[in-house]
């Protein structure tokens, strides 16, 4: 569908690619794109922003864990098979992944999604959840994607979390999602090989570091780093006043100090159905 959507140029999406557009990152990050084998419909994006004008000659795409079976009751309805049994949420095999659009060639991609939960050092998972043996980190994936420019190297750290909600009085969402962004704070410190030294943070972490529901510690740890510099902080990314949430900070653009952080904003793509904004952060290699 997503497919068929962006073939006809569906006015559901057009505001989406006009933002993308006028905004025109030199890398583009995308969560809750559903993934394709021979990448389609990812193709066919960039035919589109083309035809707009702005050209990604190069792309960057994973399985996603969202839809991955699992072949076990993760969620202990008597069912088997259905999203919340999968490795990450999904009704199928890739939907609701991540995919990097870059005008500049990539480097050797590092992955993260297939680290355990229970492997993860400090990790919330319980000893007695059902999937506790091969349930992955990762709900969607955790990627370490270098951008190479021509006198620099600069690495899109890639994530989109659970959310907190929509669980039961034993919290694993809430539990995943904080331990999804805590992973972060390991591979800086080098508990996964050694760290970029210039990178950016992007993706969505369906936190806000004050408002709403989930386990802050690990948002307020990751954006205290020193190595960190966070230009939109307090900055709201999505509203969801329809939902009675109001405004809050779900998705980052948190570069390293390493790069000199020349303006940042957030860009509203349809307020009136509350989507996620499109984060950006402008940066310059000293």
């Amino acid at each position: 569908m997503l497919l068929r959507d962006l073939n006809r140029r569906n006015d559901d999406l057009a505001p989406m690619v006009e933002t993308i557009v006028r905004v025109a990152p030199d890398v583009l990050l995308l969560t809750d794109f559903d993934y394709d084998y021979g990448h389609a419909a990812l193709h066919e994006l960039r035919a589109w922003t083309a035809e707009e004008g702005l050209e990604y000659p190069h792309l960057f795409s994973l399985q996603s864990n969202a839809g991955r079976p699992t072949g076990v009751d993760v969620d202990r309805d008597g069912r088997l098979g259905r999203g919340r049994d999968a490795q990450g949420w999904g009704r199928f095999s890739g939907q609701g992944g991540m995919a990097v659009l870059s005008r500049f060639p990539f480097g050797a991609a590092t992955d993260l999604s297939q680290v355990l939960w229970k492997d993860m050092g400090g990790a919330l998972i319980v000893t007695d959840d059902p999937a506790y043996e091969i349930q992955r980190l990762s709900s969607d994936g955790h990627w370490i994607v270098p951008v190479m420019l021509p006198d620099a190297e600069v690495s899109v750290m890639a994530f989109h979390a659970t959310t907190p909600v929509f669980d039961g009085p034993d919290d694993r969402n809430g539990r995943r999602n904080h331990d999804e962004i805590a992973i972060w704070s390991q591979v800086l410190a080098g508990t996964y090989g050694p760290a970029p030294d210039r990178f950016v943070i992007l993706g969505d972490a369906n936190l806000d570091p004050s408002k709403g529901e989930g386990i802050r510690s690990a948002i307020h740890d990751l954006l205290a780093r020193p190595d960190l510099s966070d230009p939109l902080q307090g900055v709201p990314t999505v509203d969801w006043s329809h939902l009675g949430l109001g405004q809050m900070r779900v998705s980052y653009a948190v570069p390293s100090i390493s790069l000199q952080v020349q303006a940042a904003g957030t860009e509203t793509i349809r307020p009136e159905t509350g989507h996620h904004g499109l984060v950006w952060v402008d940066v310059a290699v000293p």
